[in-house]
């Protein structure tokens, strides 16, 4: 006798499947429509194919803020990575100092974007800013409304504060989950601290080091609100990113073909790197299951 199936749960996921189309999918479709067309007003589109992605690809301004955009993301995770593993290593594991670190870590990721920027915005300003004016007194010249050496350490200082802590956590995680029976052979076999550390503590920590490096690409890859209010982009072009960039093109300029095509290509290599990093994670996976 054969099995009636039932198909009368995709009902049940019906309203996730309309939610999902009305808030990504309906959106991405315009975008697409977006960049294959131009407007000269009056809600009338002219068919123009791949022009405006041939145009962003060439674009000497795209290639620009790429370069940029790469070179924070670089930066931010060369510092907050080895930074954030240092402090879990130190944090202590049990009792109320745990507790006490753990809260501490926390706080910076509760913060939304808009007020860190300006958090840090008054903080390194030269009149009135604790940063800005302690160097002033101390005879540094900074500036970052000016010099763009300053616009970068600031933004990039800022970042490092703002997401250290999460790196911090998912170490601190990964750390947690070592069982003390590991440290006591280590004792025992009189291992050193770098050993320990090479051969117990960072092969555990490596699947929530691939997460924290996936998260903190991504975020810092597509980093607007922080930069923006701090420096607008600024002085000149210095830390006007892809994000940035985007906007700028589609709101301040309302050339919304090339922003369209600007924007799809900006998610395209997102979505590239995230699935290098998710490749990555199963086939490590893969190999610790064998």
């Amino acid at each position: 006798m054969q099995k009636q199936v039932n198909q009368k749960a995709w009902f049940l996921v019906l309203p996730v499947f309309l939610l999902v189309a009305f808030s990504a999918i309906i959106p991405l479709m315009t975008v697409v429509n977006y960049s294959v067309q131009d407007s000269f007003g009056n809600n009338e589109f002219y068919w123009v194919g791949a022009e405006w992605f041939v145009e962003i690809l060439n674009s000497e301004r795209f290639h620009s803020a790429l370069g940029r955009q790469l070179l924070f993301s670089g930066l931010v995770l060369a510092i907050e990575v080895p930074l954030g593993i240092f402090i879990a290593l130190r944090m202590p594991k049990k009792g109320w100092a745990a507790s006490v670190c753990l809260v501490l870590m926390a706080l910076p990721l509760l913060i939304p974007w808009n007020v860190v920027g300006t958090i840090w915005q008054i903080f390194a300003r030269e009149d009135i800013g604790l940063l800005g004016h302690t160097l002033a007194a101390l005879g540094v010249n900074y500036n970052y409304t000016q010099d763009a050496f300053a616009a970068w350490i600031t933004v990039i200082a800022m970042d490092v504060w703002h997401w250290t802590s999460l790196v911090v956590l998912l170490c601190y995680a990964g750390l947690s989950s070592i069982p003390d029976a590991f440290y006591q052979a280590a004792k025992i076999d009189g291992a050193s601290r770098w050993a320990v550390f090479r051969f117990i503590q960072l092969p555990k920590m490596k699947r929530v080091l691939l997460i924290a490096v996936l998260l903190r690409f991504m975020d810092s890859f597509m980093i607007y609100t922080e930069p923006f209010v701090v420096t607008g982009g600024g002085p000149g072009n210095a830390t006007t990113f892809l994000s940035i960039d985007l906007v700028k093109m589609a709101i301040g300029q309302f050339d919304l073909g090339p922003a369209a095509a600007f924007s799809l290509v900006y998610f395209l290599i997102v979505l590239l790197v995230s699935w290098v990093f998710y490749t990555v994670v199963t086939a490590q996976d893969a190999e610790i299951n064998k």
